[in-house]
């Protein structure tokens, strides 16, 4: 089946009429040191022991306890620590670790990377951009002098393999935990010099990350950056779409507010598991009571929370003025493509070019390879979780499953997980990267055309 799979994505993914051409992103960048999770917390002094979450990080033994709990679940995440002298010692012993790589880090720098690939289109970034992270940026993308500065934000991201232990922890899957202590992503401080930027640019797509980064400030802070993002995205053309890249967060309160006030102001939206399970906990949104996905996500379980989105905080009826018409969710065995119908097309492809290039840059590859990976999706699922509910099935000659419920047209495809990953850190990204390129923009559009 993985031989026909990737035979039919080949074969069925192909590009819009209608390509982008500038894309403005913005607005955390950074340089990722990436290094083995277990390696670098042993060089550090510490020893194995029992897992626990933390929202904020505030020690070693902080960072221990939460690498091991979400090590045991194989599940990513991502913290802020809180002391900057125990940070910087860490972040030394990382950058010298025997094996450490650095590399182009923060969403909106991996997605403009992942972009600047296709050399038919101009990026601009905005971030903080140090001189290692200038230089190891793809030359096509532009970078306002303003985003300049004379040093880099680091970010650690401890790597384990699938089966890796450490005492009594053994990891089910590849996957990463990642750390920072990042006060100019943290405060989002390019977010005007973006917004100025976009209006001499001119572009036909907004891209915009790093919400993830202000959970750590306390409220006050968070507060008042936030109106002031909403402010700042408000002025930017209304023909003009803008994806929001989410990220792992802990505080259910940051998280409502930036449903409430900062989603539907966004076209769309890419996200995974982890982020999809927490949005609807606080919202309380469907399966809300969830303690955690077991396992592969159920497809009726995110079908229904997804749907939720669009219904709640989206343009699913043709009276709301939110903005919001296209979801991106991406998890290990399958990709989900929601959209409201009218506003988007070429849907089916992009969802499969954002599973094809999962599948390809986890196993180090340019193409996909059959032999390396193995499809993990279900064969058999349904379109909800509750009735009324349809039987649907993966047929992997056309990878792609499409589906509606209402005015929101699903398109699903399989993931062929790579058996041995080289690298996970920024795939989220690639995906949601590779996706929005696929996708054409119809604001203009009649109802009735959406994959």
């Amino acid at each position: 089946m993985e031989h026909v799979i990737a035979a039919a994505w080949e074969a069925m993914i192909v590009l819009p009429n209608r390509q982008w051409s500038k894309v403005a992103i913005g607005v955390n960048a950074c340089v990722d040191v990436v290094v083995s999770g277990v390696g670098l917390l042993q060089a550090v002094g510490l020893a194995p022991g029992a897992g626990r979450d933390h929202e904020v990080l505030n020690s070693k033994e902080d960072l221990k306890e939460i690498f091991i709990h979400y090590m045991e679940k194989g599940a990513a995440a991502e913290r802020f620590f809180s002391d900057r002298e125990a940070f910087q010692m860490i972040a030394r012993a990382a950058s010298e670790y025997p094996g450490a790589q650095l590399y182009v880090g923060g969403n909106a720098a991996l997605i403009g990377q992942k972009l600047a690939t296709y050399p038919s289109l101009t990026v601009l970034l905005c971030g903080p951009v140090g001189a290692k992270l200038h230089e190891l940026l793809d030359e096509q993308i532009v970078v306002p002098p303003e985003s300049l500065q004379e040093t880099d934000e680091f970010h650690l991201i401890l790597e384990y393999k699938t089966g890796e232990k450490w005492g009594s922890t053994q990891a089910p899957q590849a996957n990463r935990f990642i750390f920072s202590h990042d006060m100019s992503n943290g405060k989002m401080s390019s977010l005007e010099t973006f917004a100025t930027s976009i209006d001499e640019f001119r572009p036909e797509l907004v891209v915009l990350s790093g919400f993830h980064m202000m959970e750590g400030l306390g409220k006050d802070t968070w507060e008042e950056r936030l109106r002031e993002s909403v402010s700042v995205m408000s002025d930017i053309r209304k023909d003009i779409p803008i994806h929001l890249e989410l990220a792992s967060m802990t505080d259910k309160d940051y998280m409502n507010r930036i449903m409430l006030e900062f989603m539907p102001l966004v076209s769309s939206i890419g996200l995974n598991e982890q982020e999809l399970l927490f949005l609807t906990k606080s919202g309380q949104g469907p399966h809300a009571d969830l303690a955690s996905w077991n396992g592969i996500p159920d497809i009726g379980r995110v079908s229904d929370i997804l749907l939720w989105i669009l219904e709640q905080y989206g343009r699913s009826e043709p009276s709301s003025e939110a903005e919001l018409t296209r979801i991106h969710f991406h998890t290990l065995a399958y990709h989900i493509m929601a959209s409201v119908d009218g506003y988007w097309s070429n849907q089916e492809a992009a969802v499969m070019a954002g599973t094809r290039v999962a599948s390809s840059q986890a196993c180090g590859l340019k193409s996909v390879d059959a032999s390396k990976v193995e499809l993990r999706a279900p064969l058999e699922f349904h379109s909800s979780y509750s009735e009324p509910r349809e039987k649907l099935s993966l047929n992997p000659s056309k990878p792609v499953t499409v589906w509606r419920r209402g005015n929101v047209t699903f398109c699903l495809s399989p993931v062929l997980v790579c058996l041995n990953p080289l690298r996970t850190v920024g795939l989220g990204d690639a995906i949601s990267a590779e996706g929005i390129l696929y996708s054409q923009f119809n604001r203009l559009q009649t109802v009735g055309s959406a994959t």
